[in-house]
């Protein structure tokens, strides 16, 4: 018997059901699902420092599971001191199983461990059922040592779903766990 993450379980036997019942789908094709999450790490002092960027790429490495690759810029920005194909970042992009793990963590472990946390928001869909999620400090997940971190830095999130409107996405993310603020006014 293979390994079947936690979370796709849940999505198979209860999101599933919840969303054919909500949406009124007439196929379980149609049910919105996640396809990818996109991990990006932007390091704005790369230009004068390149370590900066090598412990990016092994952190996140580390975050995500797999290996992260160097993002490299396009152009030349002369006041930013940024040249054409100067390394500038790190990202990398999960699907399966990896996806389910890091999104598993992230909900359950990651999210709690923020200070003050009370949710995320969820005005951060992009109208195409897309939802962008930004981190602060990417010392939250438990891979990284604290004792190691000489600096802290934030990432952007990203999960693409086949939902073809943010109401479906944000059903389907609710349903997978992720906890939305309360918007009850």
């Amino acid at each position: 018997m293979s390994y079947v993450p936690r979370l796709h379980k849940k999505y198979q036997e209860e999101v599933v059901p919840a969303l054919m019942e909500q949406f009124q789908y007439s196929s379980v094709m149609e049910v919105p699902r996640l396809v990818k999450i996109s991990l990006n790490q932007g390091i704005g002092d790369a230009t004068q420092d390149k370590k900066l960027v090598e412990t990016a790429i092994n952190e996140m490495s580390m975050i995500a599971g797999q290996k992260a690759v160097p993002t490299r810029a396009r152009k030349s920005i002369s006041n930013f001191k940024l040249r054409d194909g100067m390394t500038i970042g790190a990202r990398t992009t999960l699907r399966r199983v990896r996806m389910y793990d890091f999104l598993d963590r992230l909900i359950s472990v990651a999210l709690p461990r923020v200070r003050d946390f009370r949710g995320i928001n969820d005005k951060s869909f992009d109208g195409r059922g897309n939802y962008s999620m930004g981190i602060t400090e990417h010392i939250i997940f438990p891979e990284i040592d604290l004792d190691k971190v000489n600096r802290i830095t934030g990432m952007d999130i990203t999960f693409v779903t086949t939902a073809k409107t943010d109401a479906e996405a944000l059903a389907l993310l609710k349903g997978l766990g992720m906890p939305f603020k309360n918007q009850n006014k």
